[in-house]
Order: structure tokens, then sequence, then C-alpha cells
């Protein structure tokens, strides 16, 4: 695989079961619907285990479960790179040994959890290697392409993102460094996208707040995507950046006004992100359920409603209205 990261990688939600647990067979579907599309499987890629796909709740044999799943449903057909999180660097570390074991095509690595030392209170740019430490760890462990999930507590215009020169330094002194997900607002992207083109080497500007994808393919800063927006507006987005391929606008335009961007920028709520990417997919009849493990909570109804009405607006596919209101989220039970 020459090209891991120009391509439009989901970040795939994971169906769970009534009890909670990962329902493999409705997650083997939902894999399929991916890469059965041909337009889909010409362009795109998965990322399996990230932020969308519930990692920070996951245990080391679950994530390792979950992408032997996929490997097993992939065949090839679209490379993979899959999520390393874990609460301490030595699991992360083991957990890139499992990426590789199974033969994904990448690992997708995100900061530190933990004390607020390396979470909200982290300054990126005058301790980069809080970060770089953890993934340089990571590299040596399994050499394979790295896209990173940079997220921090940093200020404006970087929030929710990693600032520039914090960027800058780790794509300079990890060479594995190949994709940067773009997990910020406007101005800060633009800033990112900017230094990142600005290397002596190509690292792939990722886009992944689809409710901004028709700005930053108009100005150039768009090399491919990781977003959790395809799991339930895959069609309207391929049509609308496959217009945007042909360099016909106006058709880029009609698509992007005709519904999309106000599902995009109604499920763009920072605070409600994941819930609403899980929501919206099982609106779809993709997943069995939006539910997701406690503490992240239940969608409320007017979401479910509003997003029913938005997605049914684009002429998606859906369940049926009267199977959209729930009743209390069912408890997690371990094993």
């Amino acid at each position: 695989m020459t090209n891991v990261t120009d391509r439009y990688y989901a970040a795939v939600v994971l169906p769970l079961t009534e009890s909670l647990h990962v329902d493999e067979t409705a997650y083997r579907r939902f894999l399929r619907y991916f890469i059965r599309n041909d337009r889909f499987a010409a362009k795109g890629g998965l990322c399996i285990n990230p932020e969308a796909g519930e990692i920070f709740y996951l245990t080391r044999a679950e994530k390792r479960r979950i992408l032997e799943i996929a490997m097993e449903e992939v065949q090839g057909r679209v490379p993979v790179i899959a999520g390393t999180w874990a609460l301490t660097t030595q699991e992360t570390v083991e957990t890139a040994k499992d990426v590789k074991a199974l033969g994904a095509d990448g690992i997708f690595v995100t900061p530190p959890g933990g004390a607020q030392d390396v979470t909200s209170c982290w300054d990126a740019d005058a301790y980069p290697e809080i970060w770089v430490d953890q993934i340089k760890a990571q590299d040596r462990a399994v050499d394979l392409p790295i896209v990173t999930h940079p997220v921090s507590g940093s200020r404006p215009p970087y929030s929710p993102g990693l600032p520039l020169n914090a960027t800058l330094a780790i794509c300079r002194e990890i060479p594995n460094v190949v994709g940067w997900k773009m997990t910020y607002g406007y101005d800060g992207f633009r800033i990112v996208a900017n230094g990142l083109r600005s290397l002596n080497r190509h690292v792939a500007v990722m886009g992944a707040l689809a409710s901004r994808f028709h700005e930053y393919r108009a100005t150039g800063l768009f090399d491919g995507t990781l977003s959790g927006f395809w799991n339930f507006a895959l069609e309207p987005m391929l049509d609308h950046l496959e217009a945007w391929d042909r360099h016909d606008i106006d058709e880029a335009c009609r698509i992007w006004n005709g519904g999309l961007v106000q599902l995009q920028e109604y499920v763009a709520d920072m605070g409600r992100l994941h819930i609403r990417y899980k929501t919206a997919t099982w609106l779809r009849g993709l997943i069995p359920s939006p539910f997701m493990r406690p503490p992240m909570p239940q969608p409320k109804q007017a979401e479910i409603d509003t997003l029913w009405e938005l997605l049914n607006n684009l002429g998606l596919s859906l369940i049926d209205r009267a199977e959209t209101k729930l009743e209390s989220q069912p408890a997690y039970s371990a094993r």
C-alpha cells in the first residue's frame, strides 16, 4: 500500500448488543456496507477503534477482537488503520503490536489520557515530549505508517487540536507520521494545514468535520479524510466530493446546500458529536441501536427527531419513524 493517507477514511462506530457488549454480527454487516460500495472502496479506507468507535471504553482484548473482525471482512479491499489508545504507554505499545500482528496498514494514535498534566492542562508547545515519547515507543515497536488524532486543551485558534509548533515538531521528529487528522475550527485548520504544507515531505491534511468539507475543497487544503460523518451520510458525501473531483462546482454547491450542510452542521456539535454520529447511523438502519457504554449518555429525543428529519430531507433510507422512540439506556454488565 504505497499511499495510506490520501483517502476517505471512515472512523467506524461500534454496534453494541442490548447488554452493551460488542455486537459482532451487526459489526460485520456494517463493515460490509462500506467495502461493498464500489465508489467508497475506490477511494476510501476504514479507521477501526477510533474515538467514534468508543476506544476509551474497550479492553485490549476487545480492541484486538474488533480489529480481527475488520481484517477478516475487509480482505484487502480498502486500507485499514487502527487506534492504539490505552491508559498507559505500555498498553498502548502492546495494542500497537496487536495492530501490526493482525496486518493493518497503519496505527491511529491519540494523546495520553489520565491526569490533568497530560490532558486538559497539557501545554503541547512547551512539552511536546509528553505525546512524542508515546508515539516514538509505538513507532519503535511496529514501524508502521502513523496517522494522528491531535486533541489537546490548547487555546484558540487551535482548540480542540494540537498547536502549530507542536504539530510541526512531531512531524519532523517522527518520519512515520504520514497523516494529520484536522481536529480544528476553521482558523486553526488553515494555520495548521499551511504549516503541514511547509514541511519537506508530504503529511496528509485529513479533514475531520464534514461540515467544512466544501470550504476545504475550495481552498485545496484537503488530501483525504478521517471522519465519523461517513457512518451515516456516505452517499451524499461521495456525490459532493465527486462533483468537486469533476470540477462541477454548480453540482457540488447544489448537493451541499440541498440538505447536506444542514445535516453536517447539526451533527458537528462538539459536545454531542459522537452521540449524534451513532444516533444518525442507527436511524439509517445500519446498526441496531444508538446506545453507548456509560459514561457516554443516550441521545435526547429531540436529537433523534431532528436527525431523522435532516436525514429524511436528503432522501436517505431510514428506519420507520415509529421505531425512533427510545426507552432508557440499558446498563452495561461485564461478563
